[in-house]
């Protein structure tokens, strides 16, 4: 997964959980879920971020 894709599915995420809050509230149990799924996309997308700087700096002569 390339991180244009990840970035459009943690935005399509993102929006579910706003709309889900809106309904239930952002304490209901699905809005928690939804809020660790967010969570667990950031953190991959974070870590690729940092994976790709780390491989950027070997590169450089």
């Amino acid at each position: 997964m390339c991180r244009e894709d990840i970035l459009a599915t943690i935005e399509e995420q993102r929006n579910k959980l706003v709309t889900i809050g809106l309904i239930y509230g952002l304490s209901s149990p699905i809005a928690v879920k939804k809020s660790q799924e967010l969570d667990k996309l950031l953190n991959y997308y974070d870590q690729i971020s940092q994976e790709n700087e780390s491989v950027k700096e070997l590169k450089k002569p």
